[in-house]
């Protein structure tokens, strides 16, 4: 099934042939041992590349339902969360937290900019919060957060680092056995993620891994205000694929299960390293254009970027036009709408594909009266990703 269009979005992302002929492979019982098979595999790979000590769980859903469900096996109502805000994604965990009665504070950066551990800690020397989410990759803002300057920060206050992956996992480091600042018990407790970004897999498979301190946190909650949600409910399926909770999305997980095989089989450094030279290529080669990143360079996220246009575009214009050379980009959100579009370069993007976009970029800009250097901004596009990432 050729792609018709580039579909460069922050998500989902392109699927390539193999994953489409896995998702069209035929139904089976979600009882049967060929798919429990399958199953298993998919939720081992998952925790392979996680490196968890603990249990990952691989449900029908999306990216706000993995959200949901970290949030409400890890803190009670009444128990108090912070959320490290970088965009509009950090924000929806402070709705999904006041939807459970959890009581929530906020740290919230600038768009475009890192929030600073140092008003983390400001926040969390007020005492008693039982958990801090941050969203590695924020998809309105294209702002990476400083892993290993925020989670020592965090665990020096003995509260649970919930890290939201969904525009980051398989394309950035969320390696939950590592030990941050040197010590071995500052390590993420929960990662959540989805299958349409990073992972490169049809939207509506929903992952979350928790790791032994995340689960003795659930065991403590004893009940919670949760029944799909419920990871007790999913635990004896993750064991046993046979077992049923609720059906799966069977052919989604076909499509998945090779997903991460190819993740696997790349290698993790490898894509992060890919990723890394896509992001820094696509906005250098857009630098050429007048564009400018709302990140700056050193915490620009490598899946995706949001870019400001140059004075006096019409952002509608421009997309449309773009789509009609069968290319499609996302408008901005919030208060960035109508100024700035956002790019993704994740997942199954190649570097061919990429250069096309920069290409159709600059000859959208020149038919809308611009002057754009797509040569240029092309030889711009291949220095940078010649260069060995930092």
């Amino acid at each position: 099934m050729p792609n018709k269009e580039m579909l460069l979005i922050p998500g989902p992302t392109p699927v390539i042939d193999p994953i489409y002929k896995a998702l069209a492979q035929e139904t089976r019982s979600h009882t049967d041992p060929r798919f429990a098979e399958l199953y298993t595999s998919a939720i081992s790979k998952t925790k392979e590349m996680l490196q968890t000590d603990g249990e990952t769980f691989v449900i029908s859903g999306s990216g706000t339902l993995a959200m949901e469900m970290a949030l409400v096996n890890t803190v009670a109502p009444g128990e108090k969360l912070l959320v490290i805000s970088q965009g509009f994604f950090g924000d929806r965990f402070s709705k999904l937290g006041a939807a459970f009665g959890i009581e929530v504070e906020t740290v919230q950066s600038e768009w475009g900019k890192q929030v600073s551990p140092a008003e983390v800690e400001k926040k969390l020397k007020k005492g008693g919060f039982k958990a801090v989410t941050i969203t590695h990759a924020d998809t309105s803002t294209g702002v990476k957060a400083d892993l290993d300057s925020l989670i020592p920060v965090i665990k020096k206050y003995d509260a649970l680092v919930i890290l939201d992956g969904v525009c980051a996992t398989a394309a950035m480091e969320e390696n939950m056995g590592k030990a941050y600042g040197g010590n071995p018990a500052y390590k993420i407790d929960v990662v959540l993620t989805g299958s349409q970004k990073a992972i490169g897999v049809p939207p509506g498979i929903a992952v979350v891994a928790f790791n032994q301190t995340a689960l003795a946190a659930r065991e403590k909650l004893g009940k919670v205000p949760a029944y799909y949600c419920d990871i007790y409910n999913w635990l004896p399926v993750m064991h046993d694929p046979q077992k049923y909770f609720a059906t799966p999305a069977i052919n989604l997980v076909y499509a998945y299960e090779l997903g991460m095989r190819l993740v696997l089989e790349e290698g993790l450094e490898n894509r992060y390293e890919r990723h890394e030279k896509f992001g820094r290529a696509v906005r250098a080669a857009l630098k050429a254009y007048g564009m400018t990143p709302l990140a700056e360079e050193k915490v620009a996220a490598p899946t995706l970027s949001c870019i400001l246009y140059p004075e006096g575009v019409n952002d509608a214009a421009f997309r449309k036009q773009l789509a009609g050379k069968g290319l499609i980009v996302a408008g901005a959100l919030a208060h960035l709408a109508g100024k700035a579009f956002r790019i993704g370069h994740m997942g199954n993007t190649t570097k061919e594909m990429l250069e096309k976009a920069v290409r159709f970029i600059g000859e959208t800009l020149n038919e809308m009266g611009y002057s754009a250097n797509v040569d240029g901004a092309i030889a711009r596009f291949q220095e940078e990703f010649s260069k060995v990432p930092v």
